[in-house]
């Protein structure tokens, strides 16, 4: 079972071809980051004419480098959702000819689903049924993971996601888009104990999140101050800690609320180091393990497409070419099929 996999939710666009039996062959991807900073963050139509220029291009480049034509592919991946509409619907036009051109079946993926999978694109790859912690740019949740496509939400964002408060505060710090790595970095540089910032819905039961909050206090924290260096990487700092301790508090209660001992970070603030070694201690302590992908497969890439796509090939779970996009959806809908609506 070989699967070419075929990304462009947003500002990146990746192909990757990943095979059952040798695992993933090649995934290539070009961020459209330069182009968006003059802009201080997206432009979706910018977003979806360069995915229209670097498509075809990637996937030659793909095939070429997994050593394969078209006549060894038996399925075209592609993300159905959530994302910018435009961004998407240049991916599954573009995924749905391929299909149709090489007589193989086309399948729409939940772009979240894409980012549980991705620590099983390691060479230790944690076994079903595990725990997941989603966090990336638009959506912070907790999620029981029984199966493939087997999702509950245990709980998630009430208003901003995690993603999202990293980049306001960075914009507010001066720094460029993105954010989030970048606060991370000056972070480095900075007190603990100069900038204590809330610890969103701690101080309740439940596995909920909210960070606008955070976001208006750095906010508060900051007016009137000069921002020399000591003071943006004090705050970035005390925003980062404030951050990770309320995921980590999340995981702990989430772990002892399931029983599971099996932790995946998934997303791409799971790259964050300082997240990393925080949630090394809960599952120590609660006597669990942690998964997570290399740093490159925890943003988006075609990879973690093409792995879904195989995955659910594999089992019989998979769209005909009429399937569509969804700009919102569910994750807790991809059970029997990914189909979706809008092409």
């Amino acid at each position: 079972m070989r699967v070419i996999g075929i990304e462009s939710s947003c500002d990146e666009t990746a192909v990757a071809v990943y095979d059952a039996g040798q695992g993933l062959l090649s995934h290539r991807l070009y961020s459209q980051v330069a182009m968006h900073q003059a802009y201080g963050g997206v432009v979706p139509e910018l977003a979806s004419r360069d995915h229209v220029r670097r498509l075809l291009p990637l996937v030659r480049e793909a095939l070429a480098q997994a050593g394969c034509g078209p006549q060894s592919i038996d399925g075209v991946a592609y993300t159905a959702g959530p994302g910018l509409i435009g961004a998407l619907l240049v991916g599954a036009g573009f995924a749905q000819s391929l299909a149709f051109a090489w007589g193989k079946p086309a399948l729409g993926i939940h772009h979240l689903e894409g980012h549980l999978l991705a620590p099983l694109l390691e060479p230790d790859p944690p076994p079903f049924p595990f725990l997941a912690l989603l966090v990336s740019g638009g959506h912070t949740q907790l999620v029981d993971v029984a199966g493939l496509g087997d999702y509950r939400i245990l709980g998630e964002t009430l208003d901003d996601a995690a993603g999202e408060a990293f980049d306001k505060t960075a914009k507010l710090l001066g720094l460029p888009y993105p954010g989030g790595a970048a606060l991370a970095k000056l972070a480095e540089a900075g007190r603990s104990d100069r900038f204590k910032f809330p610890r969103p819905m701690l101080d309740r039961p439940g596995l909920e999140f909210s960070f606008s909050g955070l976001k208006t206090a750095a906010l508060v924290a900051l007016r009137g101050r000069v921002l020399d260096d000591a003071i943006r990487a004090d705050v970035a700092r005390g925003f980062q800690e404030a951050v990770v301790d309320t995921l980590a508090e999340k995981c702990r209660r989430a772990l002892e609320l399931t029983g599971h001992r099996r932790l995946v970070i998934a997303g791409g603030v799971g790259a964050n180091i300082r997240l990393r070694e925080r949630l090394a201690e809960v599952v120590r302590n609660a006597g669990a393990q942690l998964y997570f992908p290399r740093a490159e497969f925890c943003t988006d890439n075609g990879a973690m497409i093409a792995l879904a796509g195989c995955m659910r090939l594999a089992a019989g779970m998979h769209d005909g070419v009429s399937a569509g996009v969804r700009a919102t959806w569910e994750l807790g809908s991809t059970g029997a099929g990914a189909s979706a609506t809008g092409v």
